[in-house]
């Protein structure tokens, strides 16, 4: 069982930046991060391998970036040029597929318990 603990969230202003956290205490193979905002669904933001390859929403292409120190365990979300509809509170989240990663959030048995983001116009 992965336990998983994000930090990093806050409020800014549009334009801002934040870089989220999130410890665990073992290694996995696909990990990622979803968001959700109110009266919406779940969503994939990014995800990430242990070799590396990314992925991301096409919403946040070209401003947030996923990484992950595996020898500290760590992940990171790093984003830039934050808007209002990025609001949402964001999850980190391990996968228990060890072959193939996707942005599907059934494919992802543990959750952190979510850091909140607000971004202000």
């Amino acid at each position: 069982q992965v336990q998983l603990v994000e930090s990093g969230g806050g409020s800014v202003q549009a334009g801002g930046s934040l870089r989220l956290s999130c410890g665990y205490t073992s290694r996995r193979y696909c990990m990622a991060w979803f968001r959700q905002a109110p009266g919406k669904e779940r969503e994939g933001v990014a995800y990430i391998t242990t070799g590396g390859s990314t992925s991301y929403a096409d919403s946040v292409k070209g401003r947030f970036t996923i990484s992950r120190d595996n020898a500290k365990n760590t992940l990171y979300l790093q984003m830039n040029s934050l808007k209002p509809e990025d609001t949402a509170m964001y999850y980190c989240a391990a996968s228990i597929d060890w072959v193939r990663c996707r942005l599907l959030a059934d494919d992802f048995t543990n959750w952190g318990q979510g850091t909140q983001v607000t971004v202000s116009s």
